[in-house]
C-alpha cells in the first residue's frame, strides 16, 4: 500500500514513499519548505530508520528556535509559520522509531507542543482539546470557520494505521477553512501515543468517533445538519462505521473505502510473508515501520502476519450507512485487486442516491496511498462534493 508511483529521492521505497507523500505532500498545508526536507533528506542514509529520525529532530529544533525568536519579539506570523514547521519536523523524526525508544515520548511531546503555540497565533486560533475515554483522553484540534458563533458546516476528520493528529491538521485543516468549514481532528485508539496506555486498535472503532461527534456538536458554531466526517487510510473504514451507528453524522468521505480491513490485509502478501526471519532482511526504516503497525494493533511487534488476524471485525455495513457517501482513491492504489473490489462493495451496498468514487490520476501526481502528495487536489474534490451536499 505504501507503494512509491514516483520516485523522489530514495532507493528505499518504504522511505521514498514517506519523503514523496508525508514529508513534501505537507507542503502545500505550510508544513514543510522544500529547501529543509531536501537539504535533511541529503543528510540521511538511504533506508536507516536511525539517520532519518536524528536528521529531522536536528531540523525541527533549528526551525523552532526561529520560531521561539519571532515569538519573542512577537512577529507572530513568522512564530507561528516556523513553529508550524517544526512540529511537523517533529512528527517526522517519530516516523519508524519502536515504541521502547526513549525518545518515542518526549519527541512526540515537542511536536505537540510546537502545534499547540502556533495554534494560539492564528485566527481563529487552532484548540487543542482533550476528550475523556475509558480512563485516559483522546487529544485532538479544532478550529472555527470564523470567529463568531453562527452555526457552519464541519469537517470531523480521521486518521489510520499510523496517525497522530497532528499529520491531520496538515492533511486537510487549510482546505477545509478556506471553504468555510469548522474543522476538528483528533488521536483515536491505536493513535498518537494512546498504545503506550493500552489503548490500540479495536474493531469497535464508532464508539471513539461518538466521543468526537459529542465533542463537535457541544460547540454552537457548529450546524448538526451539515457534519461530514472524513476518513483516510484505515479511517477509510473507521468513519463509515462510525456513520453506520450515528445518525448525527450527515455525510461521509473515504480515501479510500474500506468494507472489511480483514481480507485486505490477507490480500498483502508482504505482511503475510512477514515472519520474524523475513523482516531481518529489511531495511531499517521499512523493518520498524511494520513493527510499529503491529504494536498499534496491540500485538508483539514481531508478529506482523498477526495483523491478518488482529483485523478481523473491522468492517462495516454499506447497507446501512444510509448518508451521502464519497470514496476517493490514487490510481496507483486502485491497481489493487483487493481495493477495487472493496470499492465496488461500498458503492454497490449503499442506499443513498447521492454516493461516488473518484480514482484520482497518476498523470496528476495523486496516485498514491491516501494521496498524500496531491492535497490540494483532494481538497478539491473532497469539498466540492460536500459543497453539492450541503449546498454551499
Amino acid at each position: 500500500m505504501h507503494a512509491p508511483y514516483v520516485r523522489y529521492h530514495f532507493d528505499d521505497p518504504d522511505m521514498d514513499f514517506t519523503f514523496g507523500s508525508v514529508v513534501l505532500g505537507s507542503t502545500v498545508n505550510h508544513g514543510c519548505e522544500i529547501g529543509e526536507a531536501f537539504y535533511t533528506a541529503s543528510q540521511i542514509k538511504d533506508g536507516d530508520a536511525a539517520s532519518w529520525q536524528e536528521q529531522w529532530i536536528k531540523m525541527a529544533r533549528r526551525v523552532e528556535a526561529r520560531g521561539e525568536k519571532s515569538l519573542a519579539a512577537g512577529h507572530t506570523v513568522s512564530a507561528r509559520d516556523q513553529l508550524l514547521r517544526a512540529a511537523d519536523y517533529y512528527r517526522f523524526g517519530l516516523m519508524a522509531m519502536l515504541p521502547d525508544d526513549p525518545r518515542l515520548v518526549p519527541t512526540a511531546a515537542k511536536s505537540r507542543a510546537a502545534m499547540k503555540k502556533a495554534g494560539k497565533l492564528f485566527e481563529p486560533p487552532l484548540e487543542y482539546f482533550e476528550i475523556p475515554f475509558e480512563g485516559t483522553v483522546l487529544p485532538g484540534y479544532y478550529r472555527k470557520a470564523e470567529n463568531d458563533s453562527t452555526p457552519r458546516k464541519t469537517l470531523l476528520m480521521l486518521g489510520g494505521g499510523e496517525t497522530f493528529a497532528e499529520d491531520l491538521v496538515f492533511y486537510s485543516m487549510p482546505q477545509a477553512h478556506a471553504r468555510g468549514y469548522n474543522f476538528a481532528t483528533l488521536d483515536l485508539p491505536g493513535q498518537g501515543l494512546l498504545p503506550l496506555e493500552g489503548k490500540p486498535f479495536r474493531p469497535e472503532m464508532y464508539q471513539a468517533v461518538q466521543k468526537a461527534v459529542d465533542y463537535v456538536l457541544s460547540r454552537q458554531e457548529v450546524d448538526p445538519a451539515r457534519l461530514a466526517v472524513f476518513g483516510i487510510s484505515g479511517g477509510g473504514g473507521f468513519a463509515p462505521q462510525a456513520a453506520q451507528h450515528d445518525p448525527r453524522i450527515k455525510a461521509v468521505v473515504m480515501n479510500a473505502c474500506v468494507v472489511d480491513a480483514h481480507p485486505l490485509f490477507a490480500s498483502m502478501t508482504p505482511v503475510v510473508t512477514a515472519t520474524p526471519e523475513k523482516v531481518k532482511t529489511f531495511t531499517p526504516f521499512h523493518r520498524n515501520t511494520v513493527k510499529i503497525i503491529a504494536w498499534r494493533w496491540g500485538l508483539d511487534t514481531d508478529n506482523v502476519p498477526g495483523l491478518v488476524e488482529a483485523n478481523r471485525g473491522f468492517r462495516f455495513d454499506p447497507a446501512k450507512v444510509t448518508v451521502p457517501a464519497l470514496s476517493l482513491v490514487g490510481q496507483g492504489e486502485y491497481q489493487g485487486e483487493e481495493t477495487r473490489r472493496q470499492q465496488k462493495l461500498c458503492l454497490d451496498g449503499l442506499p443513498n442516491a447521492i454516493k461516488g468514487l473518484v480514482v484520482t490520476p497518476l498523470d496528476e501526481g495523486a496516485s498514491n496511498h491516501c494521496v498524500m502528495e496531491n492535497r490540494s487536489l483532494v481538497g478539491q474534490v473532497a469539498f466540492d462534493w460536500l459543497d453539492d451536499v450541503f449546498q454551499k
